[in-house]
């Protein structure tokens, strides 16, 4: 760690909470110098959805580097990338009824974010984009500008323009359809606020703190876009490729985008990839109008196709994922109840969940306490004040219950350890 704390930047930030040198991973584990096992709950910040070093993506890899098979190729043709894509066309799209053409953008999210806002623009010749309290789409300026974080947006040194940020579902409390305000301000001249090219939002706010938007709120957005001619990008990075329970996180809303952003786990692998799909019809770039140089990256085709070949030709591996999601849910309920109060709000689907801790000072502690108890996770919202868990979708059930059984101990340390329990009750009843 001497030679990384001495010379790596100070914009670290995942190792300050995890202070130790990890060396190995496997599975739902990492290990560090001394062969200490994690149990690993953050997984890449939803990047590594099949586990670390999964056995049956890494034997791909090895046999495609040992036959010299093209790792760099820019946007040339190569076997791995039309294995990919028939495997995603067949397997994915075709089977869920949906047709979009796919645009391989530079390697990370906030890549495919950039392109999707920059073709919603060319197509509609507006400038303004519409996105969410509590959003998060990336820290490039664009993709920035698109995301409520005032700690993200402190870093861009520069106005950050062209963006309404409008109130999630329930972000007014649930009573309140935000869906109607949203539509006053398009339909009112007055409303100072310019018809937007596009609509951006994660159907999962993961990073916001794993906010969840209904399926009838989805609707009824995607019925205002229609009326009102705005395209409705949905960004899939974290909660997409079966992070939610089906591959896409709004298959069961009764939604269809009309661009659809994925990154993180499309290796399958933690490489880095990133897709924008969108509808043929605004499929309007001229060659080369947006490109990146590493957007061909092989090794994530090779994965990327191996992973939707080994985990989703049938419904066995989504059954499995809300399975454990039961498990899950039901446990942190009960956690939760016992360990801090009835009043503490357990968010969450498929297999990202959180539990909303209010102070954002005991979320720290009880992510801190997991650490030395052997468990990686994070905490997110406006004020990190949710701790955030994000298992493998592999994970079996001992190993759930096991990191389960981890956070139980450490909130109770926590809880036993300091006076939260009486800030707690103070909060909650001026809430």
């Amino acid at each position: 760690m001497k030679q990384i704390n001495a010379v790596e930047s100070n914009v670290r930030s995942y190792c300050r909470s995890y202070p130790i040198m990890f060396e190995k991973a496997q599975g739902a584990f990492l290990l560090d110098k001394t062969g200490k096992k994690y149990l690993d709950f953050l997984c890449g910040a939803g990047s590594l959805n099949y586990g670390h070093n999964n056995p049956v993506l890494k034997k791909e890899i090895l046999d495609y580097l040992n036959k010299d098979g093209i790792v760099h190729s820019l946007d040339l043709a190569t076997t791995s990338k039309e294995e990919f894509l028939t495997s995603f066309v067949n397997r994915i799209l075709a089977p869920r009824h949906l047709n979009y053409k796919v645009q391989f953008t530079g390697p990370t999210g906030t890549n495919a974010v950039e392109a999707a806002l920059k073709i919603a623009r060319k197509i509609t010749n507006r400038t303004k984009i519409i996105s969410f309290t509590n959003g998060f789409h990336g820290v490039t300026l664009g993709s920035l500008a698109a995301t409520g974080n005032s700690h993200h947006r402190g870093g861009a040194g520069i106005s950050l323009n062209d963006v309404t940020f409008m109130p999630y579902d329930e972000y007014m409390g649930k009573k309140t359809n935000t869906i109607d305000y949203i539509r006053r301000v398009l339909e009112d001249n007055s409303s100072g606020v310019d018809l937007p090219a596009a609509v951006i939002l994660e159907t999962v706010q993961g990073e916001g703190g794993i906010n969840i938007a209904s399926s009838k709120w989805l609707q009824s957005l995607q019925e205002l876009c229609h009326e009102f001619g705005i395209l409705l990008i949905v960004d899939d990075i974290q909660v997409g490729c079966g992070r939610t329970g089906t591959f896409f996180s709004f298959e069961n809303a009764g939604i269809e985008p009309d661009m659809i952003i994925m990154s993180k786990s499309l290796s399958g692998f933690g490489l880095p990839f990133s897709i924008l799909l969108l509808k043929p019809e605004y499929d309007q770039w001229k060659p080369g109008e947006h490109n990146g140089t590493f957007r061909g990256n092989n090794l994530a085709f090779v994965t990327a196709k191996t992973a939707i070949d080994h985990f989703w030709t049938t419904q066995e591996f989504e059954a499995e994922i809300i399975l454990k999601s039961h498990i899950l849910r039901d446990r942190l309920i009960k956690i939760s109840r016992e360990t801090l109060s009835p009043e503490i709000e357990v968010r969450g689907k498929g297999l990202v969940y959180g539990i909303d801790c209010i102070l954002s000072d005991l979320a720290t502690a009880i992510r801190q306490k997991c650490f030395e108890n052997g468990m990686i996770l994070e905490t997110c919202g406006s004020d990190d004040q949710v701790v955030k868990l994000l298992p493998p979708l592999t994970i079996s059930e001992n190993e759930l219950q096991l990191g389960l059984d981890i956070l139980e101990k450490s909130i109770r340390q926590v809880m036993q350890e300091s006076d939260f329990q009486k800030q707690l009750e103070e909060e909650i009843i001026q809430k």
